[in-house]
């Protein structure tokens, strides 16, 4: 039965993990955590990681989805996280060409009352060359200058009369969450022994007071005893309470970042392509980002983005207040002449950076928009390895020097092999037979690579799974068994929110479609209909605190 080869699975990673010895045990299955366990398996490690919830269900799914350098950061004076980033886009690319696309960004420039204007577009152009030289180049294509025309062609819903001319430069996008899924199933292909929904109740401790395990509490399963040689703190803004409990107090280490985006109708912008955007009255920049293809070349949203400000509230659900809401439509109605409104956003979505307070020795009082994007590893007096900081296209370089560190004290010589390790559904044909359209096909293509064949396998089994997943957007109802039977998805919630982006792109639409996800995926996991009715209420209400949140200063 297709529930029981699920619960098998996931049975047997329990009992591994409760009756082995690791080499290395991650705690945290966000994208820099996976990367982790990623590097120390193909390294020939013992690999273990435990994630409290969802894999990417903290920051590493409420990210820009961005893969890029930052062209921000060298008019910060940091060239080397630049030609670091620029690399990383570039391995990434190859390892995973089916998550990764290349994207046009266009920097517009404005005659008057624009931050970008006449005046600095010299400047402008000089960081663009710095970053073509830098590592952009490597993308095979370098920036241009656009006349007003070709510039409004690519955002008509401007005020023609206040645009000069434009930058167009080139990186990528990825959607972040399917990026972590495929790190954690490649992992898992290598060795690793990992499961999401289990708690980290306490690091243990050996008779010297090293750390050497910890003690863990799955969702549906009795507490247990994971025993490793080497414990890597990868939890990210959580990097601190993990922290507190080896150590016993806190160690103020990490300056959370908080970062807001909305997801609106694309009809109401028009680009087709990526625009920076000025914030009135601020010195920072958003991103606007064309999302969910149509064949016609249009698109059925954009996603505006994203906010960097300090937070000090609880970090287990930061949520988008009124204020940002406001902060993200000022900037975009400053931007366009169609008058954005609260009720025209989709859905919004907020995430916080984990932040290293001094990994430059940055004062406290600089704005987090200008603090460094580096990451630090670090080790606490009894031996828990805490990797922070850094940033989405980073992952890889961040893993690897956490692992370097690993391999001293375990005294292996093993050298890192994830610079050109593909995940898991890059590479070879993909299947040409399309389930319902070339559009369905094409959609497939982008998230499951030469993995669509298993999809339209599905299909072909079950015709009514090409249906749509939820009204008005490109999932099918193949996707919601293929992620309970082979991505690790437990919850209606990892359904709707990572396996799929449903509800950040129409949360409405989502909840909409909530009990039919549920019985969907009911008969594949042993839901009876009490546990359907208990999915769809939870889900339904942590959307509801979103739309409470929102109203809230």
């Amino acid at each position: 039965m297709l529930e029981a080869n699920h619960t098998k699975a996931r049975r047997q990673a329990l009992a591994r993990l409760a009756s082995d010895e690791f080499d290395v045990l991650v705690i945290g299955g966000g994208i820099t955590g996976l990367g982790v366990a990623l590097d120390a398996a193909t390294r020939g490690l013992k690999t273990a990681l435990v994630e409290r919830r969802d894999f990417s269900s903290g920051t590493s799914s409420k990210s820009s989805k961005l893969i890029h350098g930052g062209v921000r950061y060298l008019q910060q004076g940091e060239i080397g996280l630049v030609y670091e980033a620029l690399r990383e886009r570039q391995r990434l690319r190859q390892n995973a060409p089916h998550l990764v696309q290349v994207l046009p960004f266009m920097i517009p420039i404005l005659k008057r009352d624009g931050v970008v204007s006449r005046k600095i577009a010299r400047a402008l152009g000089t960081a663009l060359w710095m970053y073509d030289l830098t590592g952009g180049w490597r993308i095979g294509r370098f920036h241009r200058r656009l006349k007003a025309d070709n510039a409004f062609a690519h955002l008509p819903t401007m005020d023609r009369k206040r645009l000069d001319s434009a930058y167009l430069y080139f990186d990528a996008m990825a959607d972040d969450s399917r990026i972590c899924v495929a790190l954690a199933r490649t992992a898992i292909d290598n060795g690793a022994a990992i499961v999401n929904h289990t708690r980290v109740e306490k690091i243990l401790h050996d008779a010297d007071n090293k750390a050497c395990g910890a003690r863990v509490k799955p969702f549906d399963a009795d507490a247990f005893e994971i025993r490793a040689k080497i414990v890597v703190n990868a939890t990210g803004v959580w990097s601190d309470e993990v922290m507190t409990t080896d150590m016993g107090k806190n160690p103020d280490s990490i300056r959370p970042a908080k970062g807001v985006h909305l997801t609106v109708p694309w009809k109401l912008v028009r680009n087709d392509i990526a625009i920076v955007i000025p914030v009135p009255g601020d010195k920072r920049s958003l991103f606007l980002i064309p999302w969910i293809s149509n064949q016609d070349g249009t698109f059925q949203y954009t996603y505006i983005g994203t906010t960097d400000t300090d937070y000090t509230g609880p970090i287990d659900d930061p949520q988008c207040s009124s204020a940002d809401i406001d902060y993200v439509l000022r900037a975009l109605n400053a931007a366009v002449t169609t008058k954005v409104t609260r009720d025209d956003v989709t859905a919004v979505w907020s995430g916080l950076r984990p932040l290293v307070k001094s990994v430059s020795g940055e004062k406290l009082s600089a704005r987090t928009a200008d603090l460094s994007r580096r990451h630090k590893v670090t080790t606490s007096d009894s031996g828990v390895i805490s990797i922070a900081g850094g940033k989405l296209t980073t992952y890889r370089k961040m893993a690897e020097d956490t692992v370097d560190l690993a391999t001293q004290r375990l005294g292996s010589s093993a050298r890192c092999k994830t610079k050109r390790h593909q995940l898991i559904g890059a590479g070879g044909n993909n299947s040409s037979r399309a389930p319902e359209s070339t559009r369905s096909a094409s959609h497939l293509r982008s998230r499951f690579g030469n993995e669509t064949e298993r999809i339209e396998a599905l299909i072909e089994a079950d015709p009514s799974l090409a249906q749509p997943l939820i009204a008005g957007l490109p999932y099918l109802r193949a996707e919601a068994i293929f992620a309970v039977q082979n991505e690790m998805a437990l919850t209606l919630d990892d359904v709707l929110s990572r396996r799929t982006r449903a509800r950040i792109i129409n949360r409405r639409a989502s909840v909409a479609a909530a009990q039919q996800v549920a019985e969907v995926m009911a008969a594949h996991l042993g839901w009876d209909r009490a546990e359907i009715e208990r999915q769809v209420r939870e889900f339904c209400e942590s959307c509801a605190a979103e739309d409470q949140a929102a109203l809230s200063t």
